[in-house]
């Protein structure tokens, strides 16, 4: 049986009075597209921000492959194999969208010595220039990050996480403030992104938290609902479409 990529256990993080999460656990597989969702104020964030390194969960362990990382900052993760995208544009406006690319995937190679005598894109140009063509951004490659439309930066957010060849990919809204037009190729994107094997032959696990219902049902193989900090159901899609609490406590809101 295939170990887990991500194994969360009875996390928990308080704020003063507040439990914002209490007691959340699941596990993501290999290959796996996660979904959390849940109402405002459910922990989505806050559980989100503590697998990022963010945050220090109160109680609890967080695992990548097996190694705790429960107390390990954002770089750290990323140098372990974690990438990720917030819900506010995380792209340098001034750069071009290719040098955006090698920027991300810089501080996952090697030290500050070995990377000040590498070739001015660190030999990841081939790698971007990759991405660039499976994000169908090629007309934009050249143009400054902070020209292009909302939907073409958050293109560009998206496939500064896939730089790195990560194991698992953290996604916080990646929906938002895009055109409905877009949202449906952002789903077949992150499908076409999740079946493509990386050089090792893996593909990368994904954990979404993200608002749009049907973008959630459509991507995802399994879904955790987070009501008031806790874990209400994890199952496939058709499952919690017919779990009537669920229907109750938020989808029928």
């Amino acid at each position: 049986m295939m170990a887990p990529v991500l194994q969360v256990t009875d996390l928990k993080k308080a704020y003063g009075a507040i439990q914002a999460v209490g007691g959340v656990s699941f596990q993501v597989m290999p290959g796996e597209i996660f979904g959390v969702i849940g109402p405002n104020g459910s922990g989505k964030t806050t559980l989100f921000n503590s697998m990022l390194g963010q945050i220090t969960p109160d109680q609890g362990k967080i695992e990548l492959n097996g190694q705790d990382v429960t107390r390990l900052g954002p770089l750290e993760l990323n140098r372990l194999g974690v990438g990720r995208t917030f819900q506010t544009l995380q792209v340098f406006g001034k750069m071009t969208v290719r040098d955006n690319l090698i920027v991300a995937a810089q501080e996952h190679q090697g030290n500050m010595f070995s990377r000040m005598f590498a070739p001015g894109d660190s030999n990841l140009g081939d790698k971007a220039d990759a991405l660039i063509d499976q994000f169908h951004i090629r007309h934009v490659a050249d143009k400054k990050a902070g020209e292009l439309s909302y939907g073409q930066q958050k293109l560009v957010d998206i496939a500064m996480a896939f730089m790195s060849e990560p194991d698992l990919v953290l996604l916080d809204e990646p929906c938002a403030g895009v055109n409905p037009s877009l949202v449906g190729g952002i789903s077949n994107l992150l499908k076409e992104l999740n079946q493509t094997r990386r050089s090792d032959g893996k593909a990368s696990s994904f954990v979404v938290i993200e608002h749009n219902m049907d973008f959630v049902m459509d991507l995802c193989h399994r879904i955790m609902v987070m009501v008031e900090g806790q874990v209400m159901a994890i199952g496939t899609p058709a499952e919690i479409r017919a779990n009537k609490q669920v229907l109750d406590a938020y989808l029928g809101s």
